[in-house]
């Protein structure tokens, strides 16, 4: 199986074109298991995340079977799916690095400038969150009830509207998909722990320490989302 290096500064898309026309071409056959991740990556001089968006996209499309533990498996024909259409879609870990730089901001201005009504909001989103995880290991309502919360206390509305968009993505295909992957029930405790983390810190007033709290939230998701890829 050949495979050409990828541009670092492409996206997802072009790695998954070359996947798929490796298949469409029948160079590699339905059923086979393509190499680990890590030498995909290194054949395709591509960062391991990036490949990762790659996997789940064409997995998402019905192409691939991404066992986590076993291997990536090219579909049988007779047992693909129908593919969900991504279009312009962006990558999970693309995502995360936005939320990443936005909410840490938002984060710290939001201890600068919370009002009494807007820290009392934030704090009722995280007991719901809390709350909900007890039925839901994965509750995005809440979890997304919380960041916009968040953003509105920052005072920028403009803010608002661009972790809103963020989470557009973060409910997308691609994203659940990917988190589907994961064991939810035994990452709620430190998710949680890092919520009441940003938490506390608005509370304080404390800038620093909410952009930080924020960010490392950010950080610990990413590790998240790598972690059981890791397996492959």
């Amino acid at each position: 199986m050949r495979l050409q290096a990828v541009e670092p500064r492409r996206l997802y898309r072009q790695i998954a074109d070359q996947i798929r026309s490796l298949i469409g071409n029948g160079e590699v056959a339905p059923g086979a298991r393509l190499p680990a991740e890590r030498d995909l990556a290194r054949q395709l001089g591509v960062s391991r995340p990036s490949l990762r968006e790659a996997l789940i996209a064409l997995e998402v499309e019905g192409l691939l079977d991404v066992r986590v533990g076993s291997g990536i498996y090219v579909a049988r024909p007779g047992a693909r799916r129908n593919g969900t259409e991504l279009a312009d879609a962006h990558g999970p870990f693309e995502v995360i690095r936005a939320r990443w730089l936005i909410e840490g901001e938002c984060a710290a201005l939001a201890a600068r400038h919370a009002t009494p009504a807007q820290l009392r909001a934030i704090r009722e989103a995280q007991a719901r969150m809390v709350d909900e995880t007890r039925r839901n290991p994965n509750p995005l309502d809440a979890d997304r009830a919380f960041h916009v919360r968040l953003a509105e206390a920052s005072g920028n509305s403009a803010l608002v509207l661009v972790v809103q968009t963020l989470w557009d993505q973060r409910i997308g295909p691609l994203y659940q998909a990917l988190e589907r992957k994961l064991d939810a029930p035994a990452l709620v405790a430190e998710t949680l722990d890092e919520h009441q983390a940003i938490v506390d810190a608005v509370a304080e007033g404390d800038a620093r320490a909410a952009r930080a709290a924020a960010r490392r939230h950010m950080d610990m998701a990413r590790n998240r989302c790598s972690k059981e890829w890791r397996k492959q």
